[in-house]
């Protein structure tokens, strides 16, 4: 008798400050997703208000295969890049959009994407058994080599290397990836480890970095066949 298939582990969430209005739709294990609903902050997509390109749209950052539904706009391309890779090669469908102060720079847009993302991980993984707990890779992008070690721990740790060469990658601050990855761990409650081991081209770079976190990320959430319900802990507890 075939076994019974496993549920998908989605979450969508709404994160609204003076700062920023995020919507947020993921699963860890891909396929379809519905469109994100309108809200007072984001009016249909066929609106003469709406800041965003409908969700029927191709983009930059967008993709609609039968394993995975991909379509993000934050208002920061480089960003959108960037989440667009993480979700592809982690096994993810993500939906986002963010309206943020661009106004005065990508910083909250950002840390508050990065924070929205790991509160709807947190709240899809569920009960923390069941899986492998642990994840690392390696990704090259051309002269690029990086390395992300995860733990699905429940003890929120940030320690990254990247060694960007210049301040800006499009209208993304560089310092905002690094801030941005710490942000996601803590509200993801992972330990995480990023490095750049080499490379000269700083894009080449944060691909690679983004490739190495999403195939941690894949292994990391892999549930693990006969460990049902068990917590992959000797404390017995994540």
């Amino acid at each position: 008798m075939a076994s019974a298939q496993l549920s998908r582990r989605t979450a969508s969430i709404n994160r609204n400050t003076n700062e920023t209005k995020i919507q947020l739709s993921l699963s860890l294990d891909g396929g379809p997703l519905e469109f994100l609903s309108p809200t007072e902050e984001f009016p249909p997509d066929n609106s003469d208000d709406a800041l965003h390109p409908p969700q029927t749209e191709k983009t930059h950052a967008s993709q609609a295969a039968g394993s995975q539904h991909i379509w993000i706009w934050t208002g920061v391309g480089f960003l959108d890049h960037m989440l667009h890779a993480w979700a592809k090669h982690a096994g993810w469908s993500l939906r986002i959009r963010c309206k943020g102060d661009l106004i005065i720079d990508d910083h909250h847009t950002t840390e508050d994407t990065f924070l929205a993302l790991g509160t709807a991980f947190t709240k899809a993984l569920g009960a923390r058994t069941g899986i492998a707990r642990f994840g690392h890779a390696y990704a090259p992008l051309d002269e690029a080599l990086s390395r992300a070690v995860i733990d699905i721990s429940s003890r929120p740790f940030f320690v990254g290397d990247f060694g960007f060469q210049g301040p800006m990658m499009g209208t993304l601050n560089t310092q905002m990836i690094h801030h941005g990855l710490g942000s996601w761990a803590q509200a993801a409650g992972v330990t995480l480890h990023m490095d750049v081991l080499k490379g000269q081209n700083d894009h080449h770079r944060a691909e690679s970095a983004f490739k190495a976190l999403a195939v941690a990320c894949r292994q990391a959430c892999e549930r693990v066949k006969g460990k049902e319900g068990e917590v992959v802990s000797t404390k017995g507890v994540l």
